[in-house]
């Protein structure tokens, strides 16, 4: 199976993985707590979740972990800046202010969320809700969907 995971990077990390229908499978949001033990998470959960790619959002060192588990394990590797996914999935309104863009951003996950029939969330962090947005906007670049599905747009 073809799988895409999706990472809001931090050491709070949002996680989210897609099949390759385009479809979310789960979400999570993880506080790893240090460096040190991302560099050992990274590369589990990669090989744990069945990742063949890795989309990322974020940059600096934390970023740099995935990309150098990703690189020992043999996973395609996606970095995207904020700016770039929050360009194609959402308004420019709902983009004006950060706190904005994740109010947004939580809305439309909890639309993926039920679009895809993955379980429906009891909380919701901000870095799990980025991190399904980056999946969604990470396999319409693979084209494993065609487009935003019309139901997911703002």
């Amino acid at each position: 199976m073809t799988a895409l995971l999706a990472v809001d990077v931090g050491v709070r990390t949002g996680l989210a993985l897609y099949g390759d229908d385009g479809r979310l499978r789960w979400y999570r949001s993880h506080n790893l707590g240090s460096i040190a033990r991302l560099r050992r998470a990274a590369p589990a959960f990669i090989t744990e979740y069945g990742a063949t790619v890795v989309v990322a959002e974020g940059g600096g060192s934390v970023a740099d972990v995935w990309e150098a588990a990703c690189d020992r394990l043999g996973v395609d590797y996606i970095r995207v800046s904020a700016e770039r996914w929050r360009a194609e999935l959402l308004l420019a309104r709902d983009q004006r202010t950060g706190e904005d863009a994740k109010r947004t951003a939580d809305a439309i996950a909890r639309r993926v969320i039920e679009w895809s029939g993955a379980p429906r969330p009891t909380s919701l962090r901000h870095d799990a809700a980025e991190a399904i947005l980056v999946g969604l906007w990470g396999v319409v670049q693979l084209g494993w969907l065609p487009a935003i599905p019309r139901e997911l747009r703002p």
